[in-house]
């Protein structure tokens, strides 16, 4: 549900196509981030939802009538679209997508100039504008035209930042499943160009997501582990509806966590490309990160939840390694954003690098267990649900950069936040016990429910 006084969530601005993203806002909204890039040109990208054409017309069509330029890039995934704003000459970009929410919902996500989406001081602007209605206008009315060189420059950019004669050599076997979204148009290319053998699964695209959703899961992707598996592929990977975000699937079968594989990865570009760099992720991270990277003599600087966060911290403290725990991996050395190809050639290049299957390299982890999900309630109902936690029993300490972080002990916590882009309240857990994180588990799942109905009319 979009306020009446705030736009923007935790990544960019959704709704239900039709009910809270009307076509009025999306004008409105089109308007005022026309009069904050001031000119064009301006890229515009969507996803392959239902309303993700409709919605990119009528914005292409607001800018136009605001004076600006515009580059119509049609379907593509939110990395593409990014690199494009940052590398091919425009003033900024604009993507159509809801990411990992259900068909029905849709998004607006700006990015500035420099391919990151706009920082949390640009989308209170933003706001300022859209709510004031003060929309300026350039002279004249700004043209459509389409720009044929993003993908493949992309693509060239993405190859110069691995090892492509170590993967090729390798002659890997790797199953895709974009989930019925647009990574179907761009990762299978970036895998058979570095001499992969492709097998592929849920590759059409379909805005309703029939196949698993558009949000790739632990408990979503059996036929992804069915096909690795099946085929003896070497890896296998899932992305959600927008392809920022990849879930990775070693040769056994197994479905690893996004920020267990991002260890892996931290843990490759520490040791062999980027020597005591600063790792950035959000206070809900594994603290398996923050093991690898201790190892390795870097510093993890913690952030937020939300992919806006670990970006602008990235580009702030000028670091070039960036993680959220849903599977969002950022290379700064191609761009400070979530990227779900630039993610698996990372992936390939750490196989082919260290020699090893990526089940060797996932279990080489230090050992930590995990458990998260999320419950159904309003927003007013999930800042309860956190002041009731804060104040529940005794514990080590108190972290309250976003929502609450609860340690029990050293290498125990809890956390629980409002979630920025759904009516839920998030709870992570993590422990090296795996007794007391499902003790903890059940406690705190106990008083949130408890807190919830409570707050029931």
């Amino acid at each position: 549900m979009i306020s009446e006084a705030k736009l923007f969530g935790t990544n960019g601005v959704r709704g239900v196509f039709g009910r809270d993203l009307t076509i009025d806002l999306i004008i409105d909204l089109s308007r005022a981030l026309a009069t904050f890039y001031k000119n064009g040109p301006v890229v515009v990208g969507r996803d392959g939802r239902n309303s993700s054409q409709i919605v990119s017309q009528v914005v292409i069509s607001s800018l136009n009538s605001a004076g600006l330029d515009v580059a119509n890039a049609g379907l593509i995934p939110t990395p593409c679209l990014q690199f494009a704003a940052k590398r091919l000459g425009y003033k900024g970009g604009i993507m159509i997508t809801a990411s990992h929410n259900p068909g029905e919902f849709n998004g607006i996500k700006p990015s500035a100039a420099d391919g990151v989406e706009i920082s949390r001081e640009d989308e209170s602007t933003v706001e300022s504008i859209y709510f004031s209605k003060q929309f300026s206008k350039l002279d004249g009315t700004g043209s459509e035209f389409h720009d044929d060189r993003i993908i493949s420059s992309y693509l060239d950019n993405v190859i110069q930042l691995v090892d492509i004669e170590k993967i090729q050599r390798r002659r890997f076997v790797i199953a895709i499943d974009p989930g019925n979204g647009v990574q179907t148009t761009v990762a299978p290319l970036l895998a058979k160009r570095l001499g992969c053998r492709v097998v592929t699964a849920n590759s059409t695209i379909d805005g309703t997501f029939p196949a698993r959703g558009s949000e790739p899961l632990l408990n979503n992707l059996n036929v992804l582990s069915c096909i690795v598996k099946g085929t003896k592929a070497d890896v296998g990977v899932a992305y959600d509806g927008d392809g920022d975000r990849s879930i990775f699937c070693d040769e056994k079968g197994i479905i690893h966590p996004g920020d267990k594989t991002a260890a892996s990865i931290v843990g490759h570009l520490l040791r062999n490309k980027h020597l005591a760099a600063n790792v950035v992720c959000p206070v809900n991270t594994t603290m398996a990160v923050s093991k690898v990277a201790e190892d390795a003599g870097s510093k993890v600087i913690h952030t937020k939840v939300g992919s806006v966060e670990v970006s602008r911290e990235m580009i702030r403290t000028k670091s070039i390694i960036g993680l959220e725990e849903n599977g969002g991996f950022m290379y700064g050395k191609l761009n400070e954003v979530r990227d779900g190809v630039m993610t698996t050639a990372l992936v390939l290049d750490m196989m082919a690098y260290e020699d090893q299957t990526l089940a060797t390299l996932l279990d080489s982890l230090p050992n930590v267990f995990q458990y998260k999900t999320k419950f159904r309630c309003d927003k007013s109902t999930a800042c309860e649900v956190v002041r009731v936690c804060m104040e529940h029993g005794s514990f080590l300490k108190l972290e309250t950069l976003d929502g609450a972080k609860i340690w029990i002990d050293s290498e125990t916590w809890v956390m629980v936040r409002p979630s920025g882009t759904e009516p839920m309240v998030r709870m992570y857990a993590e422990s090296t016990d795996k007794l007391l994180l499902d003790s903890k588990v059940r406690q705190y799942g106990r008083l949130i429910e408890s807190t919830i109905k409570k707050c029931q009319p």
